[in-house]
């Protein structure tokens, strides 16, 4: 047990060199002789898994030294542009480069490591801009040859419909089945009349252009000589103006947008509301007319009411007068049994009717009650919606 312990705190190096090294993260490799595993009889005990542990603590160094060293090489490939750029003029001054080279540093500073980094840099961004300046010369100019080809393609097939149409089917006899020569020869020489026709055309075209750039190389000249050439300044404050109605436009499209929004919310709102004031106004027209048809049927019932009443006081009277005897003797007429049976009969029936037109009037008066109820809301509805 004291010798497995001892084993463990202090494991041999099996396979890398004789002697343990100092830092177990740093390999000793002899050179000049290959390792050599150790006979398994004299091999002493160890603990597997701090030889594991070991393993991959020397595998994470391994990793990190192989970080380190994929960083000093892109290090040394920037350093090496810059030199390969600011050595202008080497091959002469060798000589003395040489009589220098045991003073100058062996290391670089910060300072001068970002002044590389940045030199390199703005290298790096000079030709980016370049070759995208190229590049969009080379899209404009692949862009014109392909708006060319393309025209060329039309024409091509408009030609070729044309040649069907007047020489291949045009042009043929009905007889013999030939293809008339004379119509051939004509259509050759149409076709040979408008490619004249259009290259004078565009040398006029020419031409013109080559005067207008004349004109605007002069005045150019003109502006040199006179002192209004944009400068750099004036070209940076056209930038910065530029940049401004920029921010400007932008901030009125969110202006703008907002407005839109606020729009269609006020729309909605408005069809909503002209929604619901079309169904009061058709509500407010069906209660006109039920109100205009029963003021109708109430003064037809106030007349009818009327006709009753005044029936009723005539009744009322006549029954005093019948049954007032002293009246009917100074009369000097007695009544006979079968006109008293006709006219009680005659007043049953009247009270009957005046019962039901009373009845007829309370029904009439509260349908009218209704009705005024039902005009007072909607008067009200509608002069909240107007306010």
């Amino acid at each position: 047990e004291t010798r497995n312990l001892a084993l463990f705190r202090n494991p041999p190096s099996l396979y890398f060199s004789a002697e343990r090294p100092p830092n177990p993260c740093v390999i000793h490799i002899p050179r000049g002789r290959p390792l050599k595993p150790p006979p398994r009889e004299n091999m002493p005990f160890f603990d597997a898994n701090e030889y594991e542990e070991q393993m991959e603590e020397m595998e994470a160094a391994m990793e990190e030294i192989q970080r380190d060293v994929d960083a000093l090489q892109l290090e040394n490939q920037l350093f090496a542009q810059y030199l390969k750029r600011n050595t202008s003029g080497v091959e002469s001054v060798e000589e003395p480069k040489k009589k220098r080279r045991g003073k100058l540093p062996s290391t670089l500073t910060i300072e001068q490591k970002l002044e590389i980094v940045q030199s390199e840099l703005d290298e790096v961004t000079k030709e980016r801009n370049e070759s995208k300046v190229t590049s969009e010369k080379l899209i404009d100019t692949l862009r014109a040859v392909l708006e060319e080809t393309d025209l060329r393609v039309g024409e091509l097939k408009k030609d070729a419909y044309e040649f069907k149409r007047d020489i291949v089917v045009g042009a043929e006899n009905m007889r013999t089945g030939r293809t008339m020569a004379e119509k051939v020869v004509r259509y050759m020489e149409d076709k040979l009349r408008q490619r004249d026709a259009m290259i004078e055309k565009l040398r006029l075209k020419n031409a013109t252009l080559k005067t207008q750039k004349q004109k605007v190389e002069q005045q150019l000249r003109q502006k040199e000589e006179m002192g209004d050439v944009l400068h750099y300044i004036d070209f940076h404050q056209l930038q910065i103006e530029n940049k401004q109605y920029i921010q400007k436009i932008d901030e009125r499209n969110e202006e703008l947008l907002k407005l839109k929004l606020t729009t269609g919310t006020t729309v909605q709102v408005l069809n909503t509301l002209k929604s619901r004031l079309a169904s009061l106004l058709t509500e407010s027209t069906s209660i006109s007319k039920e109100i205009a048809s029963r003021t109708s049927q109430l003064a037809k019932l106030r007349s009818d009411a009327a006709s009753v009443t005044s029936e009723l006081h005539q009744s009322a009277r006549l029954a005093a007068r019948l049954s007032d005897p002293g009246e009917a003797d100074q009369g000097g007429q007695m009544p006979q049994i079968l006109d008293y049976v006709t006219q009680k009969k005659e007043m049953y029936e009247i009270s009957v009717a005046v019962k039901n037109w009373e009845r007829k009037v309370e029904i009439a008066e509260m349908a009218a009650k209704k009705a005024k109820a039902k005009l007072r809301k909607a008067t009200t509805s509608g002069g909240t919606m107007r306010n």
